[in-house]
């Protein structure tokens, strides 16, 4: 493969999005990233890491993203956590193929070439079970749960996004993890990036 490629990530809660795109960059030899991401936005603009972990469950600001990057000028915090997402995502797409998870990647390489949006989810058992056996959270109220994040995070996308959280435009491939399984889904994301380049 001659040009490099971007696998982007985005999940149900508990679809098992995180393990999948932490197993397939392994498998292909490319960086997988997440915290390290945050990380980097974390310590380029000053602003506790704490916010870049937390920022798609926090909602989002009001103010639009096409405020060019680093004029952090009176912006609300979620706005100057996703402008600083948004350097560090395009920083890492440059650098090389590579799988990154979350943040609205696929939004905000919209434009690039060669980038391969996937979305994971499953049906809601199978999203029960994994979150209680993984995360060792309590049966109770498991369900309403799971959705809360879910609603979260698609108001945070939503947002930032010209395109709408889960829907099948918004991707290239989406992926039943509950029927395929976490295996399945990573054979299936990798045929995809080796059929085609030109994404």
């Amino acid at each position: 493969m001659d040009k490099h490629k971007i696998i982007t990530i985005s999940r149900q809660s508990g679809s098992g999005g995180r393990e999948i795109g932490q197993k397939l960059a392994k498998q292909l030899h490319i960086p997988f990233y997440d915290k390290k991401l945050i990380g980097l936005a974390a310590k380029k603009s000053g602003i506790a890491k704490d916010f870049f972990e937390n920022a798609e469950n926090n909602g989002a600001g009001s103010v639009l993203y096409t405020i060019a990057p680093g004029a952090f000028f009176d912006l609300p915090l979620s706005d100057k956590v996703y402008l600083a997402q948004c350097t560090a995502i395009r920083e890492f797409a440059q650098q090389g193929s590579c799988v990154i998870f979350g943040c609205c990647a696929n939004e905000i390489l919209k434009n690039s070439p060669n980038v391969l949006n996937v979305f994971i989810y499953a049906d809601i058992k199978s999203r029960k079970k994994r979150t209680i056996e993984e995360y060792h959270t309590p049966a109770e109220k498991i369900e309403e749960h799971i959705l809360a994040i879910d609603k979260k995070q698609a108001a945070y996308f939503n947002y930032y996004s010209n395109m709408k959280f889960g829907r099948t435009e918004s991707y290239h491939l989406c992926i039943d993890s509950g029927y395929v399984g976490i295996n399945g889904a990573i054979e299936l994301i990798k045929t995809a990036y080796f059929t085609n380049v030109d994404v």
